[in-house]
């Protein structure tokens, strides 16, 4: 841990020039003490390293002592500080290795970059998560992490979505991804690609068994065939829906996946108007694909804004699922208003 601390040290210096001792502190989490004895180790180690004291004084290196990588670009230099799904450094208890290793690059970039490669850092902001996504389950990602890179085979008690009880399977990991936020662990069972949610592994052994992946196959590979898997189920069943214009946003991104054609924003002509418009351009029509029937029960959460205009049996599910609503909140009475008293004439 020293040799990690007395090495921040010395890219912190390189990087910011003076640096007074308590900042080093902070920032090293250790006290004001033991940075004056690292900087006495780093001297006696041959590092031009000096202390002035005063109100302006700091910690500094020797003018010219640095260290440089070439063959950087200034735009390989920028693309290294910006870094997508933090979240995913903190997961896998990387923050601080994450945080030492800009510290490294920073200090060992060309001089004319590091400017520009400081302002990206502080500029752009990549935030994988979704907007209210609610909380989160904890996810244990130490086992997996182990057996994944420690190529062996794993054994997972896993509850499949919808079912109450979990099921036992062993599997050939080839990595974790994590996707908006969201981990999976990618990996084969049976020789067969599958897909598991990590906050739905209820446990995780790792076997003394070597994996076994498939010859030539890696992680990306595997995560592209499952992803279209998800993302090209074929729909089945066509669905023409019409949509308040001011909610028309909302539910084109919230059933993105359901969409059969981007809808023509315009105005609608499927009304009775005399110039065929229905309300003067409120409402638009949408075309959905949908696998079965029941799953188009999803747009009940549009209320009176999503009207469904075929086919009927979609319609008649809809109606059945709302009258089922219905039967859960029996009429209740209005609350009787008292009579109010009448004025008294004079």
């Amino acid at each position: 841990m020293k040799s990690d601390r007395l090495l921040s040290i010395l890219l912190l210096l390189q990087t910011r020039g003076r640096v007074p001792a308590h900042e080093l502190a902070e920032r090293l989490e250790v006290s004001v003490r033991t940075i004056y004895r690292d900087i006495e180790a780093l001297s006696a180690s041959g590092v031009p390293v000096y202390a002035e004291r005063g109100r302006h004084g700091g910690i500094e290196l020797l003018a010219g002592f640095r260290t440089d990588v070439t063959g950087l670009t200034a735009d390989e230099s920028r693309a290294l500080f910006i870094l997508a799904a933090q979240g995913a450094h903190a997961a896998l208890g990387l923050d601080a290795a994450l945080g030492s290793a800009l510290r490294k690059v920073m200090a060992a970039l060309p001089a004319p970059h590091r400017p520009a490669a400081e302002v990206t850092s502080r500029r752009i902001l990549v935030d994988a998560t979704r907007w209210k996504g609610g909380p989160q389950p904890a996810v244990d990602l130490d086992t997996l992490q182990d057996a994944v890179f420690a190529d062996r085979r794993l054994r997972l008690r896993y509850r499949h979505s919808g079912q109450r009880q979990a099921r036992t399977y062993t599997v050939d990991p080839y990595g974790l991804v994590s996707k908006a936020g969201v981990w999976y662990l990618v990996a084969d069972r049976r020789t067969a690609p599958r897909l598991f949610r990590v906050d739905r592994v209820q446990s995780a052994t790792v076997l003394d068994d070597d994996v076994r992946r498939r010859p030539g196959v890696e992680l990306a590979d595997v995560w592209e065939v499952l992803r279209r898997q998800v993302e090209e189920r074929p729909g089945g069943l066509d669905v023409t829906v019409r949509v308040r214009r001011d909610r028309l946003d909302m539910f084109l991104r919230l059933n993105a996946s359901q969409l059969a054609e981007l809808p023509d924003r315009g105005a609608d002509d499927d009304g009775d108007g005399a110039d065929g418009r229905d309300g003067g351009d409120e409402w638009v029509t949408v075309r959905l694909s949908y696998g079965v029937v029941r799953e188009a029960r999803q747009l009940l959460q549009f209320a009176d804004t999503v009207e469904v205009l075929g086919p009927p049996e979609v319609r008649a599910e809809l109606a059945a699922a709302a009258a089922s609503v219905m039967g859960l909140y029996p009429s209740v009475p209005e609350p009787q208003v008292p009579d109010r008293p009448s004025p008294r004439r004079p």
